[in-house]
């Protein structure tokens, strides 16, 4: 996966990570706990890690020492992961190393010794070939796929113009790049299917996000977002959508929009 990643997309990830810490599907970490082996210290691999937001979400819910490999090809997102410390449930340290690693070609032998593998908002950026790998890679250890789009946003009020856009993003969203045929908001069906072809059991749970005027900042900045990619895949739309842009935006500074983002959690193995 060589798509060079925009230069703000530190910022997008800081702007995100508290929407994506109340989304996320808490109670499998009950069943991740379950799952996890007497001996210590745990091992996780986190793949596509970025800042590191699944390990400081993750690591203070699941007990004991742990060591995290943060597996994340972007230099400098590797060096924002690697600053603070954290500390387990129980106060236990929790050390953390990265690698400057393709998530889409890591093999079995790379993940050999994890205890547990995570990854959060991923998926949806990658091809069916790449998850049929990514999983193959995963599928003898318990894996945790957090925060995967399912093409679905609600809008409070809505707005005749909502579905169409949604549509024109879901579009862009399996849009090719560089040759690639990306997934989008069938990531999280072609996924638990890779996990079946190996046998392996996929629990999902709904993990969406809810912006109401508390957070208006990432609303309006995930809003710019979905309605560039939307006109990019279906310039026609241009012309009708400026008004549309300009309510909402107004709408959402106020605080008098609510949106819902779904998403989807996936725990296999």
């Amino acid at each position: 996966m060589t798509t060079p990643l925009p230069p703000d997309f530190a910022d997008w990830l800081r702007l995100r990570e508290p929407a994506d810490a109340a989304a996320r599907a808490a109670e499998l970490v009950d069943a991740v706990r379950d799952r996890l082996p007497a001996d210590r210290p745990l091992r996780v691999h986190d793949l596509g890690s970025g800042t590191g937001s699944m390990a400081r979400w993750l690591a203070p819910r699941l007990p004991g020492p742990q060591r995290w490999v943060l597996h994340e090809r972007d230099p400098d997102l590797r060096a924002r992961a690697t600053t603070g410390r954290l500390a387990a449930a129980d106060g236990a340290a929790v050390a953390v190393t990265t690698r400057g690693s393709d998530v889409t070609r890591l093999t079995a032998a790379d993940l050999a010794d994890a205890h547990l593998i995570t990854a959060s908002a991923l998926l949806d950026m990658l091809t069916a070939e790449e998850v049929e790998r990514m999983v193959a890679a995963c599928a003898g250890h318990p894996t945790l796929f957090a925060l995967t789009v399912s093409g679905r946003a609600e809008f409070t009020p809505a707005d005749p113009l909502d579905a169409e856009l949604a549509a024109a993003f879901n579009a862009h969203q399996r849009r090719t790049v560089d040759g690639r045929a990306l997934l989008g908001p069938d990531a999280v069906d072609a996924t638990v299917a890779a996990f079946g072809r190996h046998g392996v059991e996929v629990t999902v749970r709904p993990s969406p996000w809810v912006l109401g005027p508390e957070q208006a900042a990432l609303a309006a900045e995930w809003l710019t977002g979905w309605i560039d990619a939307a006109v990019e895949e279906r310039p026609h739309l241009s012309g009708p959508v400026a008004t549309y842009r300009k309510w909402r935006l107004a709408e959402v500074a106020a605080g008098r929009v609510e949106v819902v983002l779904h998403h989807a959690d996936l725990l296999a193995g």
